[in-house]
């Protein structure tokens, strides 16, 4: 699968996820009239280091492994520049780079979600899941309402949602990614919550 390639640093697509970009640097403006043209995905891997630290070219400095970006809504700008929507889909595995065009594309291999073998992976994913709203809660009173009337039900969904409003770094957020399956991606987002929330149980 051929798509073309929209690298942000320190950002992590997540599945669900609907983010708004902006679309200015003229090989993404690009980027953005072939997936209006074709009505393609593209994906978005990490940048992981910028290149003010590392002075390898951009394909070298890239997770690889992203999450595909379907396009929602487009509103152009006089300025040949444009405001976004986006949400997030499936993941994906880079193969290979191809660079010799005027933005990045790669062969990429879809990644879904390892199935868990336990039997009782319903009853776990139900547990995560109760922990993780419960953390979050306790973590962000403020957003009490908010995040009773808005978080998902679904474990992939909550996963997503709780990626987000964790403190998580740029490379935590790529591990949740990279989890093999929801209850491993689950049990690394309860992890990663700092240790005060998690020993007010």
């Amino acid at each position: 699968m051929l798509i073309p390639l929209f690298p942000l640093p320190q950002f992590v697509l997540f599945p669900g996820q609907v983010v708004p970009l902006y679309v200015f640097e003229p090989r993404y403006r690009m980027l953005l009239a072939r997936v209006q043209r074709t009505g393609e995905a593209f994906g978005m891997p990490q940048i992981l280091t910028p290149s003010t630290e590392d002075p390898r070219p951009l394909e070298a400095r890239l997770s690889m492994i992203g999450t595909l970006a379907h396009l929602r809504e487009v509103a152009p700008h006089e300025d040949g520049t444009s405001s976004i929507t986006v949400v997030g889909g499936e993941r994906f595995q880079i193969q290979h780079l191809i660079t010799d065009q005027d933005y990045l594309c790669a062969e990429v291999e879809l990644l879904p979600l390892q199935a868990d073998d336990d039997v009782h992976s319903a009853t776990i994913l139900r547990a995560l899941s109760n922990r993780l709203v419960t953390d979050l809660l306790r973590m962000r009173p403020d957003d009490r309402e908010a995040i009773v009337q808005h978080a998902p039900p679904d474990p992939l969904l909550l996963a997503s949602f709780a990626s987000v409003l964790l403190p998580l770094s740029g490379e935590e957020r790529q591990q949740v990614l990279e989890a093999p399956s929801l209850t491993e991606r689950l049990e690394t987002l309860v992890g990663f919550v700092p240790v005060p929330a998690r020993d007010l149980n």
